[in-house]
């Protein structure tokens, strides 16, 4: 997949397939409109292409409100569409002078001059341009005008899969991996950093790597334990995990630790991808550490027990 950020450098697309979102979290419903990208540039002999943005139009729109969680990085995103076999990802960048960009503008000084669009395929209920003025049915009357086959995927067929991207947040910030899990084709994930901690996970005899999350705006699941499975440098590894503020030794900043069963060395400064598996049990205030110590054994048990029928 060949990524491109700057419009005036584009290369000339062949028979450009395209379609535009944000495709956050890249999830079931996503996928549809992918695969039928693909389906259609195969028929044609083109180029699939996808317009997206970043930073996410939200996060623009209306930075008074509580910031949008986002369900992947920029490069989660960029990894999973390419995982699709799409041959062009067009990133604009999303500011205020963007957002000011009229659908007609949108459509006739990209779609039309700068992308050469043969196909567009959108999903039932996309809107663009200032204000969120175009859609299916502008598009639709002035088909002709621009030039190019349009493509809608249905209500029908959208509505038949039931998955948005506002689903998959409230599944996990209810700590349901599972139906996360059934909305995205895959187990959620997360990237960060090792960062250094207070290292008491070391004295308990459980060492654990403390995450700084890539991107800040990432959603962070429900406050617990889970079970992970954690690749770094292209090996996995199991493992649980721990969000929350460390009740037992007084409140602290929300931390993510991560303790992983088969790795003995050091991560600091490394990057983590944790793939989150199954809820364990949310945060806990113990009364000593004896009592921390021996609910983490009870932890690593089940999660060994799961590892071991998954």
């Amino acid at each position: 997949m060949k990524i491109h950020r700057d419009l005036n450098k584009l290369p000339k697309i062949k028979n450009p397939v395209v379609t535009i979102g944000t495709f956050d979290g890249v999830h079931l419903g996503h996928q549809k409109i992918l695969v039928r990208l693909q389906e259609i540039a195969a028929q044609n002999g083109g180029e699939s292409v996808l317009v997206t943005f970043w930073p996410h139009p939200r996060l623009v729109l209306k930075p008074e409100s509580p910031p949008i969680k986002l369900l992947s990085t920029e490069a989660e995103k960029q990894r999973l569409l390419a995982s699709f076999g799409i041959d062009h990802l067009i990133s604009i960048p999303f500011d205020s002078e963007f957002a000011a960009t009229t659908s007609e503008d949108f459509i006739q000084q990209i779609l039309v001059e700068k992308i050469g669009t043969q196909t567009l395929v959108i999903g039932y209920d996309h809107r663009f341009g200032k204000g969120r003025e175009g859609g299916f049915e502008y598009l639709q009357a002035n088909q002709e005008r621009f030039g190019f086959e349009l493509e809608e995927i249905s209500r029908e067929d959208i509505d038949q899969i039931g998955i948005s991207s506002t689903k998959v947040r409230h599944a996990l910030e209810s700590a349901d991996l599972q139906t996360a899990r059934n909305f995205l084709g895959r187990p959620y994930e997360l990237s960060g950093t090792v960062i250094k901690g207070n290292q008491l996970g070391r004295e308990l005899g459980y060492p654990t790597a403390n995450i700084y999350p890539s991107e800040p705006h990432k959603l962070i699941p429900k406050d617990g334990a889970y079970v992970v499975r954690v690749t770094h440098r292209g090996s996995e590894f199991k493992g649980m995990l721990n969000i929350g503020n460390r009740p037992t030794l007084s409140e602290s900043p929300q931390t993510i630790e991560v303790h992983l069963f088969d790795y003995e060395g050091d991560l600091y400064g490394e990057t983590l991808e944790i793939h989150f598996l199954r809820y364990l049990r949310g945060e806990k205030k113990f009364q000593n550490l004896a009592e921390l110590r021996a609910q983490l054994e009870k932890d690593k048990n089940e999660a060994l027990a799961f590892f071991r029928i998954n």
